[in-house]
């Protein structure tokens, strides 16, 4: 693994976000100003692609960046904004229910969040 790659890791991991491409260069480019854009991509892919992180993708937003660390998401229908969300483990219920081995699965949840139910409800409706 290459010391980008490494340092790379070590944002996705420490961060609390679900950091974009964009953010992590922002990141990496503090520890080390030589960085460049390309250089991130191709980390993401290398992490992604070795099963170090989680890519989570939303239609209609930048892809992020997340531990690997099993946990679902709330993703908010309105701005798009990710959440981190512990349910019971489903893996063993989905087994049983789609009956071939099954590698992962990523569950995201749709709602508003808070803030955007909260202008919904000062915009005199409540979005659905």
């Amino acid at each position: 693994m290459t010391k980008n790659a490494r340092m790379i890791l070590e944002i996705i991991s420490n961060s609390e976000e679900h950091l974009t491409a964009e953010q992590i260069y922002l990141r990496l480019k503090e520890k080390n100003e030589k960085a460049v854009l390309a250089t991130v991509y191709n980390n993401l892919s290398f992490l992604h692609g070795h099963g170090l992180i989680r890519k989570v993708s939303v239609e209609g937003y930048a892809d992020r960046y997340d531990r690997t660390v099993r946990h679902d998401h709330l993703v908010c229908r309105q701005c798009g904004k990710l959440s981190d969300v512990t349910l019971e483990d489903l893996t063993e219920t989905l087994q049983k229910q789609i009956g071939v081995p099954m590698i992962s699965y990523d569950l995201k949840i749709s709602y508003l969040c808070p803030e955007c139910l909260e202008k919904a409800k000062s915009n005199g409706g409540s979005e659905r």
